[in-house]
């Protein structure tokens, strides 16, 4: 299987040489490594690798612990080697190319992009925070492992965000501007992985591929269609 593992360490010489050995010596063969953050000394990266199903994960947490400095933020699984931003251009290329199409296209990319489940683009009413217990937002579309319903944080389509909730279920929030709607993109824990929450600079990336597609595909999403699922 794959996994996403986050990995927050001391940004010196050899550190990520630890961590890499440690990962191998744990039976993870590294597919991919991304650099999400280096501030202060410390840096956040992402290591994509393929896991065998035998080993527990625990060996692999315990190895990684052992480091001096290292901490780890997440392991989950992945549903595919997660794209890099140069990809981006590609995924708008295709949206600008058949527009008709453009919503659910850039729904269904969102997951692999940010190592994620599932995404939704839903329409926010406005007066959402003033709705007991959450609301209900309209699902416009949804990627193929969308839960049906969704169960979705509030989601005011004000600015991009990271939200988490106590059950342990991570979303990015990236509104496009226009007909209050919204994506939005999940992680989900599932035992015995944990989930780490978005990174700013994930969300930065969604929030930049959502004005885009906003762009491009302008006035067709004030025409967004009835929901195909209420939440």
């Amino acid at each position: 299987m794959l996994l996403r593992v986050r990995v927050t360490l001391p940004d010196r010489p050899g550190t990520l040489g630890q961590v890499a050995r440690t990962l191998g010596v744990s039976g993870a063969d590294i597919v991919q490594v991304m650099v999400l953050e280096r501030f202060g000394g410390r840096a956040v990266d992402d290591f994509t690798v393929v896991w065998p199903g035998a080993p527990r994960v625990e060996r692999l947490l315990a190895g990684l612990a052992a480091i001096p400095g290292v901490r780890v933020d997440g392991v989950w699984r992945a549903i595919g080697t997660p794209t890099t931003t140069g990809q981006d251009a590609e995924l708008l290329a295709q949206v600008a190319a058949n527009p008709a199409d453009g919503l659910a296209t850039l729904v269904d990319a969102a997951p692999g992009l940010l190592a994620a489940d599932w995404a939704v683009a839903v329409m926010v009413p406005l007066d959402w925070a003033s709705r007991s217990g959450g609301g209900a937002a309209a699902v416009a579309q949804a990627s193929w492992r969308a839960p049906a319903p969704p169960a979705l944080p509030e989601v005011t389509p004000l600015r991009a965000r990271a939200v988490s909730t106590p059950e342990g279920t991570h979303h990015a929030v990236a509104p496009f501007g226009r007909a209050g709607l919204v994506l939005v993109v999940a992680r989900q824990h599932a035992s015995p992985f944990t989930a780490a929450a978005f990174h700013a600079t994930e969300v930065d990336r969604l929030a930049q591929l959502v004005r885009a597609g906003a762009v491009i595909l302008g006035d067709r999403l004030d025409l967004v269609g009835p929901p195909a699922v209420t939440a």
